[in-house]
């Protein structure tokens, strides 16, 4: 019953922002630009949306691989693609992740080492993401001269700043041996066994320099992907943003979405483009019919993941049997 209540009123914040947005914005001009919008820039966006996810599939293969788990790039990228498609029902990008690193666990059988991957995955990620809002909004405040966005370029410094900071803390052996002591707590001892398990797993990382830069530097190329869709929708219906503002808000925009306050980030996301991009100048019924084109390829980019999921279910997915030599590799690497 609890959990229904809290997906009901999830639903009901995602009706309640987007019904406040629309109120905001002229409905006619918004219908008006996404009628005219060009879709062979709108089929483009959609290649690099897919060409983004590709691109997060090298990412998360490098990082399994500095643990030495070794998972053919194809399984990688459908358990992406079901993450990405369950996004779009589950609360923010959280369930999603969920759903890809419990694809794995199962396909390696490598439960901790799956879940800690996922979640150095999203750090990284994350870094990358508020490393290029900073640049960017520093670019836009010193060098364009745009004083009243300095806001912004302290909230991503200070984002980037935490981020490091806890990511930093996992990798310590010595303060993750600190956090060990909290499950020493009578209610929290039965978590104990669990917390050792994920702190062997982060150990993995620990002086695994290269691959964690490299990782980074695959997530850059991911995340100048998405923005580039954002820039090829707004091209699409007019070009009323400017490519520094995607760079400055699009991941400013992905943090936002990752609190589970709604489902898929419906109406968070259209709530969200009008807030920042109106920062920038961009007439409000631009960023939302811009929001909403994106909304439309989230869900079309994310479509491969539910036939990957149906045949998984039908147990015709690549997941190797216990006698398969990819998972015996991967038992044989622990």
């Amino acid at each position: 019953m609890r959990d229904k209540l809290i997906n009901i009123l999830k639903i009901a914040i995602s009706v309640g922002l987007i019904a406040w947005i629309f109120s905001r914005v002229n409905l006619a001009e918004v219908g008006r630009q996404l009628a005219s919008a060009n879709l062979w820039l709108v089929g483009a966006a959609l290649v690099l949306y897919l060409l983004a996810i590709t691109v997060n599939g090298v990412k998360w293969q490098l990082l399994l691989r500095a643990q030495g788990v070794h998972v053919p790039f194809r399984a990688l990228l459908e358990f992406l693609f079901i993450g990405f498609f369950f996004n779009n029902f589950l609360p923010a990008n959280v369930g999603g992740d969920v759903m890809r690193g419990y694809g794995l666990a199962r396909y390696t059988d490598r439960t901790a080492d799956a879940a800690v991957s996922v979640i150095v995955d999203r750090i990284i990620g994350l870094i990358a993401y508020m490393s290029t809002a900073a640049v960017a909004a520093i670019v836009a405040v010193n060098v364009t001269g745009r004083a009243d966005l300095q806001q912004v370029e302290w909230v991503a410094v200070v984002a980037l700043l935490a981020l490091g900071l806890g990511f930093a803390v996992l990798l310590s052996r010595r303060l993750r041996a600190l956090i060990a002591r909290v499950f020493a707590w009578r209610w929290l001892a039965p978590l104990a066994p669990l917390w050792g398990k994920l702190s062997d797993a982060f150990n993995a990382y620990r002086f695994r320099y290269r691959a964690l830069a490299l990782a980074f530097g695959v997530a850059l190329v991911g995340i100048a992907c998405t923005t580039f869709v954002n820039w090829c929708l707004s091209q699409a219906m007019g070009g009323l943003m400017p490519l520094t503002a995607i760079f400055m808000f699009n991941p400013l925009i992905a943090l936002v979405l990752m609190i589970p306050v709604s489902i898929g980030g419906l109406g968070v996301n259209q709530t969200a483009y009008p807030f920042f991009y109106g920062l920038a100048g961009v007439p409000t019924d631009h960023a939302l019919a811009v929001s909403l084109l994106m909304q439309a390829v989230i869900i079309l980019g994310s479509l491969p993941g539910g036939v990957f999921w149906l045949r998984g279910k039908r147990g015709n997915v690549s997941t190797p049997t216990t006698s398969s030599p990819s998972k015996s590799a991967a038992r044989r690497s622990r």
